[in-house]
């Protein structure tokens, strides 16, 4: 298939080796008692550059001509590609443009510049940069070097699953983020050419599900427009190639919601302290959302990268507590006179919960001269504590409004 086979996956190994990291393939306990079956997770967020991409890109890179390398070499990416492409430019000796869209992640532009890539923004979408960089490659000579839908990219990601066999030859299932389609289906060359009943599943974000359109139009589909939090697979438009091979190898693909994705990035970061991107938690999203059900053997979950920005995280956080009952906002209204916002601290003191943050506000139309309206943002254990903190209010006298 267009010269992509279990061999050129083998071949990209032995140029990798000693370039990428073989990435830890880590079970968590805690993990699989909530899900209750046996499911390891291939770290490629701990990988150079904190993606697999380097895989793709490096082996790319090494096939160029004394010719191209003189020329430089351009990308297009949301973040992860164009940071592998700019530490292989560096490792091979050449010069490198990244395109990105211009909502990109400030840490990833941020990171592809510190790996020695001159970025540049341009456009909404990935789409978008996509197309402005092909305009600079033909324009100056530069070698384009494709995210995801080119032979080459497409063996060095499947080194990935060349690893899972090596550290986990009981495999059973394995989990695959989906974008463009790189990784799936260098991944999917690499299990099914070997052992053809092992199970691949790609799992998409339902906001850039670009790739289940295709596999059910059996041809590369275009959707109208991305939306989703895990920027490293909002795609719009799979690859010719990567849609061919996962026609033939992938077994399925389930979407999962960013609600779904945030949840999973959370307890990545809670229960098993690693930091990992949208992209590469919707494996462990499709778990915890029901998606996927656990299977008799060990099944495989690859977290594609790490790079998330810390404001998304931080809001993340934020959502994440509110969700599970952690953090709670509620306002009352109180008498305004000397006294009255001390004993609603001293109740909430009493209920065991944490005050965060208290705001006061006198001035509203809808308060009468001798009211003023108190908004507390208090720290709960759970749901329940919440909600007998709401009733030991109430049960005080106070009319309590919880907010968003």
């Amino acid at each position: 298939m267009a010269g992509i086979d279990l061999e050129a996956v083998r071949q990209a190994a032995q140029h990798l080796r000693g370039v990428v990291y073989q990435t830890p393939l880590q079970e968590f306990q805690e993990i699989n008692d909530l899900l209750g079956g046996r499911i390891f997770f291939k770290l490629e967020n701990l990988q150079r550059t904190g993606s697999f991409k380097i895989r793709g890109a490096y082996y790319r890179l090494c096939h160029l001509s004394e010719g191209e390398r003189k020329a430089g070499v351009v990308a297009a990416s949301a973040g992860n590609h164009g940071q592998g492409v700019a530490l292989a430019a560096d490792l091979v000796g050449t010069h490198s443009v990244v395109f990105m869209p211009e909502g990109a992640s400030l840490p990833k532009v941020q990171a592809t510049r510190r790996w020695g890539a001159e970025v540049r923004l341009e456009g909404e979408t990935f789409d978008d940069a996509q197309a402005a960089a092909l305009a600079y490659a033909e324009a100056t000579g530069a070698a384009f070097i494709p995210a995801f839908d080119d032979p080459l990219v497409i063996a060095g990601q499947g080194t990935v699953g060349l690893e899972l066999l090596d550290q986990r030859p009981d495999l059973g299932r394995v989990v695959v983020p989906v974008g463009g389609g790189g990784l799936i289906a260098g991944i999917a060359i690499a299990l099914k050419e070997r052992y053809p009943h092992l199970r691949v599943v790609g799992v998409q974000a339902e906001g850039a599900a670009a790739m289940v359109a295709s596999r059910q139009a059996g041809h590369p589909v275009e959707i109208p427009r991305v939306h989703t939090i895990a920027d490293g697979i909002g795609v719009r438009r799979p690859g010719r190639l990567t849609t061919e091979i996962v026609l033939r190898y992938v077994d399925d693909l389930v979407t999962v919601q960013d609600h779904d994705i945030s949840r999973a990035i959370l307890f990545f970061l809670e229960r098993t302290k690693l930091v990992v991107e949208g992209a590469g938690a919707v494996g462990l999203a499709a778990f915890l959302a029901g998606k996927l059900p656990v299977e008799e053997r060990p099944t495989a979950v690859v977290v594609s990268g790490g790079n998330i920005d810390v404001t998304l995280l931080a809001r993340i956080i934020e959502h994440g507590l509110v969700e599970e009952g952690r953090q709670v906002r509620l306002s009352t209204v109180l008498g305004d006179r000397p006294g009255q916002l001390a004993r609603l601290l001293r109740l909430v003191a009493e209920a065991k919960a944490n005050v965060l943050r208290v705001e006061h506000e006198r001035w509203s139309p809808a308060l009468e001269p001798n009211q003023s309206e108190v908004e507390l943002v208090l720290e709960t254990r759970d749901r329940d504590h919440a909600e007998g903190l709401v009733a030991k209010l109430e049960e005080a006298g106070y009319d309590v409004r919880r907010r968003a």
